[in-house]
């Protein structure tokens, strides 16, 4: 058989590190295979040697019967081969048309570029994807979400024969899920390959035929998703038996620690309301746009709200600024933190004091004992794998890189926790060390409120919900009177 993609033997190590030492795979034309692993698996350096970022040391990549050696991802791309990274890198000045067409934008009649026909272009695959964006719009005023959704259009304009998705609905939302869904079964109607990547095991078993896992930088194995469960991915993917997946260990109290009345935002969020308990994990579900990290933006202060008021165990608190409210005790782990929880040139050890640099620093002067302590505080609290607290917080795994901040917030001693998508791009491994890290936090009294997209792990580690819908609140439920159906309905 002629495969689109045939892979053996891809080695590549960095610095005498491996990173990949035995890469296999082979993607037939109109199927959609799941590439599973944990974090630290290869899978990142096997496609970025397919997509010719990285030379391979070792190895063979047959395209459609014929061996190649890509140099640069543009050479992957003239040969059909196309990616949807995890991580985004928009130009945000430029419209989305302009993101989507960079480089290669139609020409008018003399030279210049043809704004209306690239903006036409861009408008009909918008609307072909689903995707409710206008084509017109800045990329500095789209929400990750969107920002997420363009790049995928943008690596499906190249009408590629084999696309790989890396992670694609991290940051997207249930229904924003589903279209995409929907444009792969379209995808490979058409005889495309598509190569998805996800620490989301339900998607795989929705979306895909085949499945091969790597771990540790090597193939593990590969068959058909249908001749394996989802018990039996996961001791290949971790290597060990898990066990129960979601960790639920902390029993609310009747004692309110954080509450929320009439919180709104004009033309963001309208008369929210919920009081959150100490020992609980206070779940919050909705669709991309429904106003669920808006109002993580109000309580912390990033967003200033029009009316509401706050009440930390029992006192009434104002926040019109994040510093006010980390003095009130309040953390937050935002939802992409490489953008916006991480300082990607820093250190693990510089990262885990960011938070606490007043602290660290008094009269204008680091004091290195205390944030060397700190560091290592920290470090062996969470278990981060680093090679040394020094070393960037760039050559972290995900799950460690969450971990770091994690970390960050917990040495201030936090009384509420906001948790924006807290395993958004981590394995079944590190989720379920972050679950760990969240059931023990509450079970010593303090008030969780978590945001996640998957439904899944906001009835598994909930004790009650809060259903977002268009800005405003759905109903408030207890884990154990409802259902993945009743909060999408209710969501929608």
């Amino acid at each position: 058989m002629e495969y689109l993609l045939d892979v053996e033997g891809l080695k590549k190590s960095f610095g005498g590190v491996a990173a990949l030492r035995d890469g296999r795979f082979q993607l037939k034309a109109g199927s959609v295979h799941a590439l599973c692993g944990g974090n630290g698996a290869g899978k990142s350096t096997f496609l970025k040697i397919l997509m010719g970022i990285h030379k391979r040391d070792a190895g063979s990549i047959r395209r459609a019967g014929k061996e190649v050696d890509y140099s640069s991802p543009s050479e992957a791309l003239a040969s059909g081969i196309a990616i949807i990274e995890q991580e985004l890198s928009p130009v945000p000045h430029m419209t989305v048309a302009e993101n989507i067409y960079l480089g290669r934008e139609p020409s008018g009649r003399f030279g210049g570029i043809d704004f209306k026909t690239m903006n036409q272009n861009a408008q009909r695959l918008l609307d072909q994807l689903e995707f409710k964006i206008r084509a017109n719009q800045y990329m500095m005023n789209l929400s990750v979400a969107q920002m997420q959704l363009v790049e995928i259009a943008k690596a499906l304009s190249h009408d590629a024969e084999v696309i790989f998705m890396d992670e694609p609905t991290s940051a997207i939302g249930e229904k924003e899920a589903q279209q995409l869904f929907r444009t792969i079964v379209r995808l490979k109607a058409a005889g495309k390959g598509v190569v998805y990547v996800s620490h989301r095991l339900s998607e795989i078993f929705q979306i895909a035929d085949a499945y091969t896992v790597f771990r540790d930088g090597a193939y593990v194995g590969s068959g058909n998703l249908d001749e394996i469960d989802r018990p039996s991915l996961i001791r290949m993917i971790v290597g060990r038996e898990l066990g129960e997946e979601y960790i639920k260990t902390n029993v609310p109290t009747e004692v309110t620690g954080f509450e929320v009345t009439g919180l709104s935002a004009a033309g963001k969020i309208e008369d929210i309301s919920f009081a959150a308990r100490k020992g609980e994990i206070f779940g919050i579900y909705g669709l991309m746009g429904s106003g669920r990290t808006e109002i993580f933006n109000c309580l912390f202060g990033l967003d200033k709200a029009e009316k509401g008021t706050l009440q930390l165990h029992g006192e009434t608190i104002t926040v019109s600024k994040p510093a006010e409210a980390m003095q009130h005790g309040i953390a937050f782990v935002t939802e992409d933190r490489k953008l916006t929880g991480l300082n990607l040139s820093d250190s693990v050890r510089g990262n885990i004091v960011l938070a606490s640099l007043p602290e660290m620093s008094p009269g204008f002067t680091m004091q290195r004992r205390d944030e060397q302590a700190a560091g290592s505080r920290m470090i062996a609290r969470f278990d981060i794998k680093a090679a040394r607290d020094t070393m960037s917080v760039s050559g972290l795994s995900g799950g460690n890189q969450q971990k770091v901040v994690l970390g960050k917030w917990f040495l201030r001693n936090p009384k509420v926790l906001l948790l924006d998508e807290p395993t958004r791009g981590v394995d079944v491994g590190a989720k379920r060390e972050i679950y760990r890290i969240i059931c023990d936090f509450a079970a010593e009294g303090g008030t969780v409120i978590m945001i996640s997209s998957e439904i899944d792990e906001v009835l598994g580690m909930s004790d009650r919900i809060l259903v977002m819908r268009n800005g405003r609140s759905a109903g408030i439920y207890r884990r154990d009177e409802t259902d993945a159906e009743a909060l999408v309905h209710l969501s929608t």
